[in-house]
């Protein structure tokens, strides 16, 4: 027969090939609870944000019907604090009997029926971080087994209260018992988050054939000061990071925070153009039955989803860091495209910025259509060469999408 070598190397092989299970070849979009409702579970001081089956109905009847779901926003998920205390006599999770009386398979049920798509939580440890009953490593196949019969299409698997050990063993283990289910379920790890993001304790090769998007930081909170310090961390370290995404496969800067209260309009429309940017999932996590106007705007922007949803999947970069302190960042699209957003972390004043697309490295003797992402101008026939200006405000950006219109001759 075959010697050991082989058949260990044929094994150790094996994750990559049965864990491609061909979903979110574009970021994912939709609403994650966390940031904005998280563990409160007081429904009867707060029926209406309190973690319940009612606030998951109402957040998808919005979903449906205030034109994000057309947008491509379409998980609706929920994170800790969703179910009972302790498992049922089989051992099995259970949601929150008050809260969710229906139970899930209701909820995924009414949420398919409306053409979205339902997520779920959970945790490879002793308990979750809110404290519910975790995933320990004896129960990762009949928890998959129970979100696949409940009809979930994502799971989040969270590490509180577990060790390095149980991690590394416990999140293949639980891409391969989802995949074991049958059922297409995108599976969201938080295990780099919990092990620094950085190699060598975190092998990003590995993590790409088993999640299809993966935490690799801190948890946001509503404040311009954590949207920073995640920016920071991301394009400080963008060499290792960058080029572990791709279609299928996404690092994942935590959700958006536009529509809650720390972020003015310019910070607001600076996190969504460097989330886009980031190729990363776009997860809001505000109160879409309140929404702002100006909010719904910009989360609503149909040429920044098309761009965050690009099918070449490449994440862009920090390209320039000015003494200015402005940044300028960059992703490549398909049609030999690319987005570029021009970002001040200025706290004085607007402030006009002169480059040109040579001095952004772009090919010479080019021809580029530019149209401003957020305003919608258009500026034709700007070569490689010409200097242009951008005015940016304090804390915001200008967002360029270009695409050429003659290509310089090979």
């Amino acid at each position: 027969g075959m010697s050991l070598a082989v058949a260990v190397a044929v094994f150790l092989a094996l994750p990559a090939v049965a864990l491609e299970n061909g979903l979110a070849r574009t970021p994912p979009m939709g609403w994650l609870a966390w940031e904005r409702f998280r563990c409160n579970v007081d429904c009867r001081a707060d029926p209406q944000n309190c973690i319940s089956e009612r606030l998951f109905f109402e957040m998808a009847d919005r979903l449906a019907e205030d034109g994000w779901r057309e947008l491509g926003y379409q998980y609706i998920n929920i994170d800790d604090c969703w179910s009972a205390k302790h498992r049922d006599p089989k051992g099995r999770l259970v949601p929150d009997p008050e809260r969710f009386p229906s139970g899930i398979k209701a909820l995924a049920d009414y949420v398919h029926a409306k053409g979205l798509k339902l997520g779920i939580y959970g945790d490879l440890g002793i308990y979750t971080c809110g404290g519910y009953p975790g995933t320990t490593l004896d129960y990762v196949k009949q928890d998959a087994q129970t979100f696949a019969e409940w009809g979930v299409d994502m799971l989040k698997l969270d590490g509180c209260y577990s060790s390095e050990e149980q991690q590394a063993k416990g999140y293949p283990e639980m891409a391969r018992a989802l995949n074991a289910t049958g059922r297409p379920i995108v599976y969201s790890c938080s295990w780099p988050a919990y092990q620094g993001g950085l190699p060598p304790k975190v092998n990003y090769t590995i993590l790409a054939e088993i999640c299809n998007l993966w935490r690799n930081y801190d948890d946001i909170q509503d404040s311009w000061e954590s949207v920073l310090s995640i920016v920071d961390w991301f394009f400080t370290n963008q060499d290792v990071l960058q080029p572990a995404a791709g279609p299928g496969h996404w690092n994942d800067p935590d959700m958006l925070i536009i529509g809650n209260f720390g972020l003015s309009y310019e910070q607001s429309r600076s996190q969504m153009a460097l989330w886009t940017v980031m190729a990363a999932p776009l997860l809001m996590s505000t109160d879409l039955r309140t929404m702002s106007p100006s909010a719904k705007e910009i989360l609503q922007n149909r040429l920044m989803i098309q761009i965050n949803q690009d099918p070449l999947g490449i994440q862009g970069r920090r390209i320039v860091k000015e003494k200015s302190h402005i940044e300028v960042f960059l992703r490549p699209l398909s049609q030999a495209a690319s987005a570029l957003v021009f970002f001040s972390r200025r706290t004085d004043m607007p402030f006009r910025y002169t480059t040109s697309l040579a001095k952004l490295h772009f090919p010479e003797d080019a021809v580029y259509k530019v149209q401003d992402v957020y305003s919608g101008k258009i500026i034709s026939g700007l070569k490689t060469g010409d200097n242009f200006s951008v005015v940016i405000n304090p804390s915001g950006v200008v967002m360029w999408y270009l695409r050429p219109t003659t290509l310089p001759v090979q």
